[in-house]
């Protein structure tokens, strides 16, 4: 069963990747653009051939207009100048004659805009350098009752030249202001240890030390963007065309192609940590199982890092670095410390410590645990989807899971939950394979080729591995792979969908290596040119509907505190839209149980759980914080805010620990395995004892006997 669908999957995808390959070569080019000395510029080459790669094998390819100028005129100027500190309006309408023509430069393979914007860009950078160092050069004044917008959506673009030294001014001291709120924090702890010394600071020497720190980021930032190079900015130009196709359709130049390639591998020494760069802060999007950061357990999807540090040295501010050089701070040899400071979803700062380490292989692999409430109910954690093709018997995550099943039955579950929470996808052959375990034959999932018919791709086994009550457990960092799981299921009845609204990633993508596309003529010698990550394919589920943009909404809805971050397809620039296709004819599984009454039940505990009325608060709470985003330059609203947050995330830590756990348990066959590996032993067990006080896993547990 598994090696038909693998076989399939291989097969389109090496079609695929044939035919835009071939599509791309151009042994005898029509971009052979020669400059007045005679040599062929590489920017011009590298525009016409990502160009042509994107209208010839993207799945929903732009028109090349005066539509498309302006998404690429807006997204380049938002991402070069993310917090409006360094363009002026006027400068904005000096480039604005270049807003309908980009189009026509890049059928010309010119880049008129990208040089003017980058030449302004570079003038206010130099004027912008003696900003910072003047003003950071006298002391602040925090009495005073003056706030700065901090959401870039709603900063006002300074009109001139001393509008942008003013916003300057305030940004600079929003900045010291959250240096002086840390170090008093850092002397208040001091004042209790009754270390004199640290507590033997005035007010005027902390706000000193703060300026300084301040001080020290631009140094080190102005410093980074004189080593930028005509490379680096031209790699953002080009994101922000290919990035006006949909949000996962990117240029990588050679350096950040070798960055993909190690994130791709699942070995990663560092903290293991998905990092991406959005409105010019370096946000987690998601936690590598079984990697540093997920053992040390604070560092979450959705935090932003705002500086890092290498075990004690100083910390290095890296907001609005570029994302390679912050993972390559990141980054480092197993064993070592780095320390993050990061800001949390509800504004609080944290230092967060994590010692580099390799990933421990065995954690990203599916895991069971047995929970013995009344009823005996299995539950199976899914990290990611996982396939190994390249070796004979390599493991997948689809007959992974076959056994853990197997191994439930036989120690009397008689429900199981399958937990996909934060899990990003992967193999999609596996995940066909896993929504047939639960089901008798029939279609899983529509993937379309665009100009192609879909293919429908389904479980031909007619046996039913378990037939008993099942709740797959989802979140907003649920995509790809686990939608499709959810989508089939929920489809077809078999398994009550319990969580938030996933991300909705409905589209698949294959790299192609520009320098395969560029062979001979004046090329080589340009070499190397990157890589061409295309969005060449679209799920769509059994009942004809997307997983793109919607994900899939839940049977049962729960309180998350995520709930309000803009975070998933929906909230990037221009993805690609929900549209419906003709259903997959499929034969509904005829539960024993209600969905309107199983909704009810669990409405009813929730509305009295504490815990998630808690949850709920907070969320609510985060959603103010949000939408009100300006925030007081004045150290005592500053600092009460800041308590006031805290506090409340201590609330919430202290009631989760205050919850009755749930009875789980290893499975006695893990353990037997284990045998004398005492190492092996506790990982089991541990596994089992995290999910004791997990509120989600929990009210999974009570819609299971509501089931039975």
């Amino acid at each position: 069963m598994f090696s038909y669908r693998s076989k399939i999957l291989i097969y389109i995808t090496v079609l695929l990747a044939v035919g835009v390959l071939a599509s791309l070569k151009l042994h005898k080019s029509p971009f052979e653009i020669d400059t007045p000395t005679g040599v062929v510029d590489k920017n011009t080459v590298l525009l016409k051939v990502v160009m042509q790669g994107l209208n010839s094998a993207h799945f929903q390819p732009e028109k090349v207009d005066d539509n498309f100028s302006k998404k690429v005129f807006d997204l380049y100027l938002k991402r070069l100048d993310v917090n409006k500190k360094f363009l002026t309006e006027a400068d904005i309408t000096t480039l604005k004659k270049h807003q309908l023509d980009i189009d026509d430069q890049v059928k010309r393979g010119t880049h008129d805009f990208f040089n003017q914007a980058s030449k302004l860009y570079g003038e206010r950078l130099k004027e912008t350098e003696g900003y910072y160092k003047e003003i950071l050069a006298k002391p602040f004044d925090f009495e005073k009752d003056e706030t700065i917008e901090t959401d870039p959506d709603k900063i006002t673009r300074p009109a001139d030249k001393a509008a942008l030294k003013e916003a300057w001014r305030k940004y600079l001291k929003y900045q010291t202001l959250g240096q002086l709120s840390e170090m008093m924090d850092v002397q208040e702890k001091a004042k209790e240890r009754g270390d004199t010394k640290e507590a033997a600071k005035t007010y005027a020497q902390l706000e000193a030390d703060a300026r300084k720190k301040v001080t020290k980021t631009y140094e080190d930032f102005y410093r980074r963007q004189s080593q930028s190079t005509k490379e680096d900015q031209f790699s953002l130009y080009m994101n922000a065309i290919t990035n006006t196709y949909d949000p996962h359709t990117e240029y990588f130049a050679p350096e950040d192609k070798a960055s993909f390639d190690i994130e791709m591998t699942g070995r990663l020494e560092g903290i293991g940590a998905s990092l991406q760069e959005r409105e010019g802060q370096i946000r987690v999007a998601e936690i590598v199982p079984g990697s540093a950061s997920f053992r040390q357990g604070e560092l979450k999807a959705g935090d932003i890092i705002l500086k890092v540090a290498q075990g004690n040295q100083e910390p290095v501010s890296v907001e609005g670095m570029r994302l390679d050089n912050a993972i390559k701070m990141i980054r480092g040899k197993k064993g070592t410390e780095v320390r993050l400071t990061v800001k949390k979803p509800d504004g609080t700062i944290k230092i967060i410590p994590i010692i580099r380490e390799v990933v421990i292989i065995e954690e990203t692999y599916a895991q069971s645990a047995l929970i013995n409430e009344d009823n005996k109910v299995g539950y199976i954690r899914l990290p990611k989807f996982y396939a190994d093709f390249k070796r004979s018997g390599g493991r997948n995550s689809g007959e992974d899971v076959r056994k853990e099943v197997e191994k439930l039955k036989r120690e009397g579950a008689q429900g199981i939950i399958l937990d996909l929470r934060t899990n990003g996808g992967g193999s999609l052959s596996d995940a066909v394979e896993m929504s047939g375990l639960f089901i008798p034959q029939g279609p899983i999932v529509q993937v379309e080729t665009s100009g192609s018919q879909p293919q429908v791709l389904e479980d031909k086994d007619p046996a039913v591995q378990f037939d008993g009550p099942l709740v797959v457990m989802v979140n907003s960092f649920s995509a790809s792979a686990s939608e499709i799981v959810a989508a089939a299921l929920q489809d077809y009845n078999r398994a009550v969908i319990v969580g938030s609204p996933t991300y909705g990633k409905g589209t698949v993508q294959q790299v192609f290596d520009l320098d395969q596309a560029l062979q001979g003529g004046p090329y080589s010698a340009l070499k190397p040119f990157g890589s061409l990550k295309l969005t060449t394919q679209k799920f769509y589920r059994i009942n004809g509907g997307a997983t793109q943009l919607r994900g899939v909404t839940p049977d049962i809805t729960l309180p998350d505190f995520y709930s309000f971050l803009e975070q998933g397809e929906k909230d990037q620039d221009y993805p690609l839209p929900w549209d419906e296709i003709k259903p997959a004819r499929f034969k509904p599984w005829t539960p024993n149980w209600n969905m309107q009454t199983i909704k009810a039940k669990s409405q009813q505990r929730v509305a009295g759980n504490q815990s998630f009325k808690q949850v709920a608060q907070q969320a609510e709470r985060m959603k103010e914080r949000i939408e009100a985003s300006k925030q007081s330059l004045k150290l005592a609203t500053y600092r009460t805010d800041i308590k006031k947050n805290r506090e409340e995330t201590k609330r919430y830590e202290a009631l989760e620990k205050s919850m009755p756990s749930l009875n789980t348990s290893a499975l006695a066959s893990d353990l037997a395995t284990a045998k004398s590996d005492t190492i092996k032993a506790g990982r089991y067990n541990k596994f089992a004892k995290n999910i004791q006080k997990d509120i989600y896993v929990h009210e999974a547990v009570a819609i299971v006997k509501d089931q039975l």
